[in-house]
């Protein structure tokens, strides 16, 4: 199989520029899956160094991969952005693009973390009707998180915003400033476990593990030493979203006064199915299961959720038996439809 990237600008709503990856790929003969990345990183996070990973499974499939980086990528100018901005502009002008250079009715999606909540708002907001089956990991509707992450969501930061608009996980390989350096050695202090420095900032910024975002176990060295380049900027701004949600069980709108996205029966027939590492230690795996659980009353027997053992956060994507354990069933699920 001969395969490249071609990519492909798209207009936010709003008129932020953003991009789509599309894997130029001989044995493309089944409709288009769309990967969604999540904060503080880019498209590439769905390509590790290794033959054995998500985009390349899915092109043995015969699926016709699409990767989005939307206003959060790292791979754009740092933005102050939150969860409605890119639920309402980014993930429907994405879809629309699909849509436009394939000429499929309807496509299939899989998603993680804020990528995931905010195209779950798209969804269930109607705005994305040509989605039809959504393939979400580790948080959607209800983030549920560590009760240490929940006291610095609460405590640090409200406290860190008074300093920073951006908190950056590069800064393990280069702090350019005192207030970065100060930041860094505390992370020093506080995380010893055997990861690197920017692993380490990760860690301290998303979540209450040692690491928060993968079991060590599961990444190669390969992957390790990978990761160190694939994580960057991320706005306060967000962290004061995703708090609020946290808060209040639920995702909320960020506007003040905001109301609760579940309240409303969803505008969406597509099917959900959700993945929850047990081990996760930025969002519990009570997250999928509490979204699950809402969405199963609403149709009983349609959607599904598998929580994997030995598994955390982001090693759902790029752990070393990945490939084994969880491709398997999210092709599957994309065969079911």
């Amino acid at each position: 199989m001969s395969h490249y990237f071609e990519t492909i600008t798209f207009e936010s709503l709003d008129g932020f520029q953003c991009d789509l990856k599309h894997l130029k790929s001989s044995n493309a003969s089944k409709g288009p899956v769309l990967l969604v990345h999540g904060a503080g990183v880019s498209s590439n996070i769905f390509n590790p160094p290794s033959k054995n990973n998500i985009i390349y499974a899915l092109e043995a499939a015969g699926y016709d991969v699409w990767l989005e980086n939307w206003r959060g990528s790292i791979q754009f100018e740092p933005n102050e952005w939150n969860l409605d901005q890119v639920a309402q502009y980014d993930h429907p002008a994405a879809v629309r693009k699909v849509i436009e250079r394939t000429g499929a009715k309807e496509i299939m999606a899989i998603i993680h973390c804020q990528g995931s909540t905010s195209f779950m708002i798209s969804s269930i907001l109607g705005l994305i009707p040509e989605v039809k089956l959504i393939i979400s990991n580790a948080v959607s509707l209800h983030p549920v998180v560590p009760f240490y992450s929940g006291i610095k969501l609460n405590v640090l930061v409200p406290l860190v915003s008074r300093f920073f608009k951006f908190l950056d996980p590069q800064w393990g390989l280069r702090a350019p400033d005192f207030k970065s350096k100060l930041m860094l050695n505390v992370v020093k202090a506080t995380h010893w476990e055997k990861d690197s420095l920017v692993g380490k900032m990760v860690s301290f910024t998303y979540g209450s593990g040692f690491p928060a975002l993968w079991e060590l176990e599961n990444i190669d060295d390969k992957t390790k030493n990978w990761i160190q380049y694939e994580f960057a900027h991320v706005p306060l701004s967000f962290f004061h979203h995703i708090q609020k949600c946290v808060r209040n069980g639920a995702l909320v709108h960020f506007e003040k006064g905001g109301g609760d996205y579940t309240e409303e029966a969803p505008k969406t027939s597509a099917r959900f199915v959700l993945f929850a590492g047990k081990e996760n230690k930025c969002f519990l795996p009570k997250s999928q299961e509490n979204t699950f659980e809402y969405l199963n009353k609403l149709q009983p027997g349609l959607h599904k959720l598998y929580l994997l053992d030995n598994y955390s956060h982001l090693d759902v994507f790029f752990g070393k038996n990945a490939h084994i354990d969880v491709f398997p069933k999210m092709i599957n699920e994309l065969e079911l439809g």
